[in-house]
C-alpha cells in the first residue's frame, strides 16, 4: 500500500498558502446526489491538472506547477444561481455527472483569491446519502472510509486528492483511456471490513488528510486502486 499524505508539522506563511478551489453546484430547488457531485468533484481536480493549459508552456502550468511542488490542499465551496454562473469566467473545468456539477479552478495563492470564489460558502454544502448505480466502465473507484464522517464538501475535496495521485501512477496508454470517459471516477463507501481488506493491497493509494477541519491530522479519508483493469 502506497500513502500520499497531506499534513505536516511545519508553519506556513499564511500569505504563501495555495489551494485549488473546488465549487460544486447546490441549487436549492434540485439539489444533486451526493455520489454525483462527488465524482464530478474528482473528475474536475484532475482534469485541470492534466489540462494541456497546464503542460509545459501552457496557461496555467508555472500556477499548477507551484501547487503541486507544495501541499496539495483543496478548498470545497458551494454556488447556485448567479454566483454559479460568475465563477464559470474563472480559468477551471466543469464536469457534469448525472445531473451534479462541480468546476475545478487553477490553484493560486489563497489571499488572493477572486472575489467571486471568496464570497461562496464553505460550509452547508452537505448532502444526503444515496444509493449509487453500477460502476461505469473505465471509471477507477474511490473508497471512502466508512469510519470516518464527512461533508459533501469535505469529502469533495478528498476525492480529488485521490484522483490526482491516481494520475502519476497511470501508463500513457491508461491516462488516454481515462481521458476518453472525462476522467470518470466513481465514489464508493464499501463496509468496514472491506475497507480493511481494500487498505491491505499493495496496488492502493491512500489518501490521509491534513487535519485542517473535521477530521484528525493522518486520517485516513480516501483510498484507490491504480491498476485498473
Amino acid at each position: 500500500m502506497l500513502v500520499d499524505r497531506h499534513h505536516a508539522t511545519d508553519v506556513e506563511d499564511p500569505a504563501a498558502v495555495r489551494a485549488m478551489p473546488v465549487v460544486l453546484r447546490v441549487e436549492r430547488s434540485a439539489p444533486p446526489s451526493r455520489t454525483e457531485v462527488l465524482e464530478a468533484a474528482a473528475a474536475a481536480a484532475v482534469a485541470v491538472c492534466l489540462d494541456e493549459r497546464a503542460l509545459p508552456g501552457g496557461e496555467w502550468h508555472e500556477e499548477v506547477v507551484a501547487w503541486v511542488r507544495g501541499r496539495i490542499r483543496k478548498v470545497s465551496r458551494r454556488a447556485r444561481g448567479a454566483h454559479w454562473e460568475a465563477v464559470l469566467a474563472l480559468p477551471g473545468v466543469t464536469v457534469e455527472v448525472g445531473g451534479a456539477q462541480a468546476r475545478a479552478f487553477v490553484p493560486g495563492l489563497v489571499s488572493e483569491l477572486p472575489r467571486e470564489l471568496s464570497r461562496l460558502q464553505v460550509s452547508g454544502s452537505d448532502l444526503p446519502p444515496d444509493e449509487p448505480g453500477p460502476v461505469p466502465p473505465g471509471a477507477y473507484e474511490l473508497w471512502l472510509n466508512p469510519r470516518v464522517g464527512m461533508t459533501a464538501g469535505k469529502a469533495a475535496a478528498q476525492v480529488g486528492h485521490a484522483s490526482m495521485l491516481l494520475a502519476p501512477r497511470l501508463s500513457e496508454a491508461r491516462l488516454d483511456e481515462w481521458a476518453a470517459v472525462d476522467h470518470r471516477c466513481a465514489v464508493r463507501t464499501p463496509s468496514a471490513a472491506d475497507w480493511d481488506r481494500l487498505v491491505a493491497r499493495p496496488d492502493v493509494v491512500l489518501v490521509r488528510d491534513a487535519g485542517y477541519t473535521e477530521v484528525a491530522p493522518g486520517t485516513a479519508t480516501v483510498a484507490v486502486n491504480y491498476r485498473f483493469g
